[in-house]
């Protein structure tokens, strides 16, 4: 079946200054479940001076402990897997400093088997206030070979994402005044 979630914000900062802090968003003490984040390929297209960049995010497990110690006969080796300590996140993404757009494409690399979870993102200009950055973000999770289980995570994944989503923006913000002063006013 799966979920899917949807995030807009408006940040009252110019695009160069939001990107940037993205990019330096994690690790961050607001949010202890991001343990790394490792930059594992980064270039630059000479011709269209579209910057790549390949980043795995190393994060800790957030299964509640209650759903990794379900016992069920039928379930069991499929639960055991809940076990690891820590997942990780691939995230791709492609940035037009000439148009002032980012996009963004994640991925789990944890669980393939049994649960799928792909986010698409993007930074771009706001039509509101060109020195402004509107993120939209869509997330897609769906788990499958887990039985009765299957609706409970999903359910836990999608309240999750939702919270870690609210949280992500609230830490842009915190960086963005940091770095940058108070909003850029209307």
């Amino acid at each position: 079946m799966g979920v899917t979630v949807e995030v807009h914000q408006v940040y009252k900062y110019p695009f160069e200054q939001v990107v940037a802090s993205f990019l330096r968003k994690y690790p961050n003490p607001m949010d202890k479940n991001v343990i790394a984040v490792k930059v594992m390929e980064e270039k630059r297209d000479e011709s269209t001076g579209i910057i790549y960049r390949k980043r795995i995010a190393i994060c800790q497990n957030v299964v509640p402990e209650i759903l990794r110690k379900v016992n069920s006969f039928q379930n069991l080796v499929r639960v055991s897997i809940l076990k690891v300590p820590n997942i990780q996140l691939e995230e791709e993404s492609w940035l037009n400093p000439q148009e002032r757009n980012m996009a963004i494409r994640s991925h789990c690399l944890t669980w393939t088997q049994y649960a799928s979870m792909k986010e698409e993102s993007i930074f771009r200009e706001s039509v509101e206030n060109p020195n402004w950055t509107e993120f939209i973000q869509r997330g897609r999770i769906s788990i499958t070979g887990a039985g009765f289980l299957n609706c409970i995570l999903e359910t836990f994944a999608s309240t999750f994402l939702r919270q870690g989503a609210q949280k992500g923006i609230r830490i842009m913000e915190m960086l963005l005044k940091e770095q940058c002063g108070a909003p850029l006013a209307e």
